[in-house]
């Protein structure tokens, strides 16, 4: 049997060929009923639109170039899922690009990349403040950025500042010493982002207005490893019983596991909280913040979208916040 056309699933719905592409290009100039109709008759007939055709009739690649750091970390994992989910609502593909170092960030900033062949570009974690502002980064196509502020081009951010804030002010009320781990991320000046500068600021900003200062500080790069030995570190020379806060899950389970192997309790001798909630935070109780990471990059998504079906207005800012979810190991 042959595959189902465009033209057959028209025919089946009584429209014409115009309305059922309308309706697969999710245009709003549809009314509900007749979209309905097509959407029922390209089930009855299993219809599936050839994405070559349509790349061809729309002069468009239907293609998004997601640029980010890394793509093994559970943060950027959700952050791509909530991307992906609203670019394939509008049947758009997505092309994925870790940059991972400064080179690739300096190689993909020329126009002549696979990156800017997309119809659309989204920029993730990165401070591009000053790229922006010296136009570097190429605006051929519509750009926005996620889990970065800019004011002057479209972004979905979290407000880590609050974030701190809110982990400050929990971990003021906690007895013992406090202590603090971050995550370096000044690779160099172009390669960088504010996340963490943003969360220290905040917490240690709350912890002055309580009249409380950390005992010690400590850092580590974004890796398993390095984690680890940072909570050794921390463990060997800590205070207890203590508070120690995290600045990113990754950092906190290094912590927890490194506890439990000396035997301390964790909510008693250590208490920890993170800055996430992964997947997996609940099930090890641990108290952290929790961000809406999916709904950020469902948003980012959305704002480039909209400039992709013609919105020409001022650029937009969609700020998140994250909140405290307190559990048995703080």
């Amino acid at each position: 049997m042959r595959k189902p056309t465009i033209q057959d699933v028209a025919r089946r719905a009584g429209v014409g060929v115009g309305t059922v592409s309308r309706v697969l290009n999710n245009h709003t100039a549809v009314k509900g009923a007749t979209r309905e109709t097509v959407l029922k008759a390209i089930a009855d007939l299993d219809y599936t639109p050839n994405p070559h055709a349509r790349r061809i009739a729309g002069g468009k690649s239907y293609t998004i170039s997601v640029l980010l750091p890394v793509v093994t970390t559970e943060f950027y994992v959700r952050l791509l899922d909530g991307l992906e989910t609203a670019f394939q609502e509008a049947r758009y593909d997505v092309a994925i690009f870790p940059l991972l170092d400064r080179s690739r960030l300096e190689r993909y900033l020329g126009s002549h990349t696979l990156a800017y062949q997309a119809d659309g570009l989204v920029m993730a974690t990165y401070n591009l403040t000053a790229l922006l502002s010296e136009r570097r980064v190429r605006a051929q196509q519509p750009t926005v950025l996620v889990d970065a502020f800019a004011t002057n081009v479209d972004c979905a951010y979290m407000d880590n500042v609050t974030g701190g804030r809110l982990a400050g002010e929990y971990a003021a009320t906690l007895p013992g010493e406090l202590y603090a781990i971050w995550v370096e991320t000044e690779l160099d000046q172009l390669f960088t982002t504010r996340v963490f500068e943003e969360r220290r600021s905040g917490f240690l900003g709350a912890l002055g207005a309580a009249g409380r200062t950390l005992r010690a500080e400590f850092t580590a790069s974004f890796d398993a490893l390095a984690a680890r030995n940072a909570a050794v570190t921390l463990l060997d020379g800590a205070q207890l019983p203590c508070t120690v806060f995290a600045s990113a899950d990754l950092l906190a389970g290094a912590l927890l596991d490194e506890a439990r192997l000396r035997g301390l309790t964790p909510g008693q001798d250590v208490r920890v909280i993170g800055f996430d909630d992964q997947p997996w935070a609940a099930a090890r109780g641990l108290t952290t913040l929790h961000q809406p990471v999916e709904q950020m990059g469902y948003e980012a998504a959305h704002l480039l979208l909209s400039r992709l079906g013609g919105f020409r207005g001022p650029p937009r800012a969609r700020r998140f916040e994250p909140r405290l979810i307190v559990r048995d190991t703080a």
